[in-house]
């Protein structure tokens, strides 16, 4: 790996984190009592992050779609779910823009395909959002239609707003400078990564319409039928829990306490490792949610030190937050004594799904 490349990597990681914590701040100022502009702030400031975030997620992927290709992880999908996430995406922006978004499914209620959900959901991104972007009122309308065929499941996907019918016979790069001068380069940078991904996956692209704005891009994109179904959303634990939060940095805290309660959890803190095997020793604890890089005492050494506690408060199930989850990290902090590991920054089903397994684990082993 040269070294631009890895410091591109810890870079966009970093802004990563930091925006997943302002979000949750935000997330948390809102249930506050504040005056309407107080609220109108908080609400900036959110939308403000999670441009950003979005920026970033789609620039980190060109980038790697660019030099690696096209890398996707399918799984079971049911089209009609996909569909409805496209709509909750963009019906707060299209309203914040004074846009009506319509979005359709035509097809089997059920039909399942084996497809990436991150991706085809950056296909409409791209698409949706120069839509958006180009209306000024009206409505944008997104559809998708599920046509069985012996191969598969070809899923045709509509975006019908404000767009260019003849880009795709355009230079590039010359659309790209065209649609960062008239939206911004967020816009530009889904636009392209929604091309580079159509083409990735062997889908084809065309627009049709006779000019004004009302223009529609079409892509075609052929699936897998799955031969099982999505799994069921995990829920929340069964019982609440109480974790405790170890790491240096406040707004790391913040960002896991909040999710925590997303999943009726209680939640009290520590900033280093020391701290922690003392919080520990009190027993009061049912996991210990563990960053691995602080002053004082890293995450490993305290991990160790609270193995060597007696009786069940050194049993207690500890999960490593870490920005490092690469399979050789992970298993030297297997070794340490910690239960699981998720990576930052953090997803929400990351997350639940390690601590549902740390704490069935647990009380398995108390039952035993």
């Amino acid at each position: 790996m040269s070294l631009p490349t890895f410091f591109f990597g810890r870079v966009t990681a970093d802004i990563r984190q930091q925006m997943d914590g302002i979000q949750a701040l935000a997330e948390q100022l809102s249930r506050q009592r504040l005056t309407p502009e107080a609220q109108a702030c908080v609400s900036g400031v959110a939308e403000a992050a999670a441009g950003v975030s979005r920026l970033l997620e789609s620039a980190m992927s060109l980038r790697l779609i660019s030099t690696d290709g096209l890398n996707s992880a399918p799984e079971p999908l049911r089209l009609r779910e996909l569909v409805d996430e496209v709509h909750t995406r963009w019906q707060p922006a299209a309203a914040m823009s004074g846009v009506t978004i319509l979005v359709s499914y035509d097809g089997d209620p059920d039909a399942c395909v084996l497809g990436d959900r991150t991706r085809l959901l950056q296909i409409f991104d791209g698409f949706v959002g120069e839509a958006v972007a180009s209306m000024r009122r009206g409505a944008v309308e997104a559809s998708v239609r599920a046509i069985p065929e012996a191969d598969g499941i070809r899923l045709e996907g509509r975006v019908r707003g404000g767009r260019d019918p003849a880009w795709e016979t355009q230079d590039v790069e010359a659309r790209v400078h065209e649609i960062d001068g008239r939206f911004g380069i967020e816009v530009a940078i889904g636009v392209v990564l929604a091309r580079s991904i159509v083409d990735g996956l062997g889908g084809s692209l065309r627009s049709e319409g006779g000019g004004g704005p009302a223009e529609t891009v079409i892509f075609d994109i052929l699936l897998p039928t799955a031969s099982e179904q999505p799994a069921e959303e995990p829920h929340a634990a069964e019982r609440s829990a109480h974790i405790l939060v170890v790491d240096d940095n406040a707004t790391n805290r913040i960002v896991a306490q909040a999710l925590c309660e997303m999943f009726d959890c209680t939640c009290e803190s520590a900033n280093d490792g020391a701290e922690a095997v003392e919080a520990v020793k009190g027993g009061r604890f049912d996991l210990v949610l563990m960053d691995i890089k602080m002053p004082v005492m890293d995450g490993v050494a305290a991990t160790r030190a609270i193995r060597a506690l007696p009786g069940p408060t050194g049993r207690v199930p500890i999960i490593a937050l870490t920005a490092n989850a690469e399979p050789e990290d992970a298993d030297g902090y297997l070794a340490a004594g910690m239960n699981g590991v998720v990576e930052k920054p953090m997803k929400p089903e990351h997350l639940l799904a390690a601590l549902q397994e740390a704490l069935g684990e647990n009380a398995a082993a108390a039952a035993a």
